[in-house]
């Protein structure tokens, strides 16, 4: 059971998610687009793949903590997931009420090759703490009882969670001209990509609440 793939289901919904929060406005994509318009497409899409990578961090902690908080203490996984559940709830309060603000401008002028931008979005994702706790969060919301252990399937969907938003932000960092003057010029296209991703926020923190 330890070597189960996902199911069809269950890899349709986490698509389907994934792909809505990796595309509403954020400090990532946002900084994405940003350093494709004002450095070139090399640079953007660099950045982009190097906050995706960083995403397989806290693959390793969710699976890793997920795992030891169940097998040591009942208790206190309860209270890592109503911590969990209230912090996506908040994350989809904020984004509802957000007036889609967010800009793409200029970015830092120094000179960076692209792989010295990588390394940068691999260890600005690593280290966020709001992305750990978010990753803690979301991940075990799509794992199925009987689809072998917890670790095993987070580790799938967390690796799921970076191609998929390796693509998107590489496709960013591509198209970032193009794309952020769009999003500057349409401002209720990032509120309703907000009001998107917040729903989902809060459904998946309910549901994280409701679920023993």
């Amino acid at each position: 059971m330890t070597g189960m793939l996902l199911a069809s289901t269950q890899l349709a919904g986490f698509l389907a998610a994934a792909v809505l929060i990796t595309l509403s406005p954020g400090p990532d994509n946002m900084m994405v687009l940003s350093m494709g318009a004002t450095r070139g497409r090399a640079c953007g899409m660099a950045f982009g793949l190097g906050c995706a990578s960083g995403c397989l961090t806290h693959t390793l902690l969710a699976a890793l903590g997920i795992s030891a908080l169940i097998a040591a203490s009942p208790l206190a996984f309860t209270i890592l997931k109503i911590c969990g559940g209230g912090y996506l709830i908040y994350l989809g309060w904020r984004a509802i009420h957000s007036r889609g603000s967010a800009k793409v401008g200029d970015s830092s002028r120094t000179r960076e090759t692209p792989l010295q931008l990588f390394w940068r979005g691999v260890v600005a994702n690593s280290i966020n703490p709001k992305v750990v706790m978010f990753f803690l969060a979301f991940l075990p919301q799509f794992v199925i009882a009987g689809r072998g252990g917890p670790p095993w399937q987070i580790l799938q969907l967390g690796v799921l969670f970076t191609l998929q938003a390796a693509l998107l932000f590489g496709t960013l960092g591509y198209f970032a001209g193009q794309i952020g003057g769009w999003l500057n010029r349409t401002e209720r296209a990032g509120v309703w990509l907000d009001r998107v991703a917040g729903s989902i926020f809060i459904a998946l923190g309910l549901k994280l609440l409701v679920t023993r």
